[in-house]
């Protein structure tokens, strides 16, 4: 099959229509869509991430205002713990009955002293010092007490301990407790 020189032309014609045509096509209709695309599945990878964060912002949040309903709650509670009037008033007596509880009698407590507390969130409360003196307590029984005591007062910590033998009474030991006590300011 042998082609004319005019049929050359229009092959060759038709040829360069048709490579500029694909030019066209890809350049003026397939480009921009293909921009289009990538500037849309950039701008919702970038509304997904910022729904991903605000999906995390959410969780912390309703995990801090579930962490601050606990503690406000604890807060209460501790409130609740310290009775009404001055400390000297009320906490030598309850010394003294809870000790009583504990089968350990002539439970004595004086106030050693007392120190405001130095973080700025715990400036309404103050530190007391307290000595409690058991002149007759056995050892089994004075363990058990000491655990029931810091159980039961959740602002009380025995920070020091001494035990002395009674020579009169040996079953009986003599002991002196050194306690600390968070009460509210009033």
């Amino acid at each position: 099959m042998k082609l004319t020189k005019d049929q050359l032309k229009k092959l060759g014609l038709s040829t360069v229509g048709f490579v500029f045509l694909l030019y066209v096509y890809f350049t003026f209709f397939l480009g921009p869509l293909n921009r289009s695309r990538d500037v849309a599945l950039a701008k919702i990878n970038d509304r997904q991430r910022k729904l991903d964060n605000s999906k995390e912002e959410m969780a912390k949040a309703a995990k801090l205002e579930q962490n601050a309903k606990a503690a406000t709650t604890r807060f209460g509670a501790l409130r609740a713990v310290n009775a009404e009037g001055a400390p000297i008033a009320w906490f030598p007596p309850r010394m003294k009955a809870f000790f009583a509880n504990e089968q350990i009698d002539k439970a004595v407590a004086r106030l050693e002293g007392n120190t405001a507390l130095k973080p700025e969130e715990l400036s309404g409360w103050l530190r007391y010092n307290w000595i409690i003196d058991l002149p007759q307590a056995d050892y089994g029984t004075l363990g058990r007490a000491i655990a029931d005591l810091e159980n039961s007062e959740p602002l009380l910590c025995v920070t020091r301990m001494s035990i002395h033998a009674s020579p009169d009474a040996p079953q009986f030991q003599h002991v002196e407790l050194a306690a600390a006590n968070l009460i509210e300011k009033k």
